[in-house]
């Protein structure tokens, strides 16, 4: 069973609306149970076995049947008294755009109250619209009850046979797309990206320009000193090179000069790359791995690299259509 959370009741500073959803939640739940009755009543084989076995109750509700529309009046009049005072709590606080929202978002509330056989049921709609406004700021909790988990179960397992039926028809729609040779992805990299190809160049160049000027200008001092650092414990592991200090009087000099200079000479080029990625220069390097990424659509071997494009996303779609198929509620159960 569920309980109420009387600390978010307090908390919400909506209490007196509150308890008017509980007292509608009552008059609902008695509302619907009367009108069931009285549609059970109206069969004149119940009428005959509560004749035999209940006269005392069979004479006591056959008025109130005959007059069944003047009681359920009074419950409509109920309603509709709520109704239009939360549609006047609505207009003070301006909690919709315009003033004649509040009806047509409710519709539920009206077409219930409306006195015909068939549309009365409509009100169970509104027991579960205060339900739902109880349970959105957590006054009630349903979730731990197994009322709930027993329908949010076969609920989820139904949306996820349905989806996955929705997402594998959508996948081999593509496929087959893809495997008749589709002209999509041709007119993608045709007439979309590869006129674009200098605006491309351009933006990544701008991009590439800003986060190596943001990531290195500012770590220049200790991005060398690790590199030199890196390079000297490289170059002290190398055999041969230390070897050098075995050479009389100049090895440990030679040694160490090399050491230096190797080390000044591969933080000089890094410093030097990062520079000019850092810088406008980067741009024919940029523009060079767009082209590679963009060719002339007439250029040879196209077609052959067309084709195993097309085998690579078609191996992708049927991974992902693998995966779409495996029934997790079957784990669950």
């Amino acid at each position: 069973m569920f309980t109420i959370n009387r600390q978010n009741l307090k908390s919400s500073h909506q209490l007196i609306w509150f308890i008017v959803d509980f007292v509608m939640l009552g008059l609902l739940i008695i509302n619907i149970a009367f009108i069931i009755f009285d549609s059970l009543y109206s069969f004149e084989g119940v009428q005959d076995l509560l004749a035999a076995y209940t006269p005392s109750v069979q004479q006591f509700y056959q008025p109130i049947h005959r007059n069944f529309i003047f009681y359920d009046l009074i419950f409509v009049a109920v309603f509709l008294t709520e109704f239009f005072v939360r549609w006047a709590y609505a207009l003070k606080t301006k909690l919709y755009a315009r003033w004649y929202f509040y009806p047509f978002i409710h519709w539920y509330d009206l077409i219930g109250c409306i006195p015909v056989g068939s549309l009365r049921f409509l009100r169970i709609l509104r027991v579960f619209s205060i339900i739902y406004r109880l349970q959105q700021y957590k006054i009630i909790d349903l979730t731990n009850t197994r009322v709930y988990q027993f329908f949010n179960f076969y609920y989820e397992a139904f949306m996820e046979e349905l989806s996955d039926r929705i997402v594998i028809k959508v996948l081999s729609g593509a496929q087959n797309e893809i495997n008749q040779g589709s002209p999509l992805f041709d007119r993608i990299q045709n007439d979309i990206l590869f006129p674009r190809r200098e605006m491309i160049s351009d933006w990544i160049s701008a991009r590439v320009a800003q986060a190596a000027e943001e990531g290195y200008v500012p770590n220049r001092g200790a991005l060398r000193i690790y590199l030199e650092g890196r390079v000297d414990n490289a170059l002290q592991q190398n055999v041969e090179l230390s070897r050098l200090r075995f050479l009389p009087v100049v090895g440990p000099t030679i040694q160490e000069t090399l050491e230096e200079a190797v080390g000044d000479i591969v933080a000089t080029v890094i410093h030097q790359i990062l520079d000019d990625l850092a810088s406008t220069r980067n741009h024919a390097f940029i523009e060079d791995i767009v082209n590679v990424f963009l060719p002339t659509p007439l250029e040879d071997g196209t077609e052959v690299e067309n084709k195993e494009l097309v085998k690579l996303l078609d191996e992708i779609i049927e991974a992902i259509k693998k995966q779409v198929r495996v029934k997790h509620w079957r784990q669950e159960l």
